[in-house]
């Protein structure tokens, strides 16, 4: 029984030992959610219509086949809960990054800073109705951002 304690003694002191040699790395932890917005919607019988933020509902009679919803994310969230109406929706999405002045683009390198992502939903056929979009933060807080768009 002693011979087995210092084994265990022995293993768990190389462990320790091995974990001190490892060269710590920090990694900034990502950021809660703080923000969910309808950008745009895009149709036929408008193009694309800018959303502003607040805006309720669309200016423009988006009516027809193929409309498309652009969201944007700020911070990281789970998954989304996206819907039309009750009936859920499936989407697109492209991570965001932000250069050093603060602009955001598309991520296409390693040398940018992701903060969030950007989510494309088409309508699949439906015509109109109340467009909302929830999500709840991998982190803390843990709070939960929403935002609904009546499309017309």
């Amino acid at each position: 029984m002693v011979g087995i304690k210092r084994n265990i003694v022995r293993a768990s002191g190389l462990f320790f030992a091995l974990l001190a040699s490892v060269p710590a790395v920090m990694a900034a932890s990502a950021p809660p959610l703080s923000n969910v917005q309808v950008l745009k919607v895009q149709s036929a019988a408008c193009g694309i219509e800018n959303i502003s933020a607040g805006q309720e509902r669309t200016t423009c009679d988006h009516g027809g086949a193929n409309i498309k919803v652009y969201v944007l994310e700020m911070g990281y969230g789970r998954t989304p809960t996206v819907q039309l109406d009750g009936f859920n929706l499936d989407g697109v999405q492209t991570k965001v990054c932000a250069y050093d002045n603060g602009n955001l683009t598309e991520c296409t390198g390693a040398s940018r800073k992701i903060v969030g992502t950007l989510y494309i939903f088409d309508l699949g056929g439906k015509q109109e109705g109340t467009f909302s979009f929830s999500n709840r933060s991998i982190n803390a807080p843990g709070n939960t951002m929403s935002t609904q768009l009546y499309i017309k």
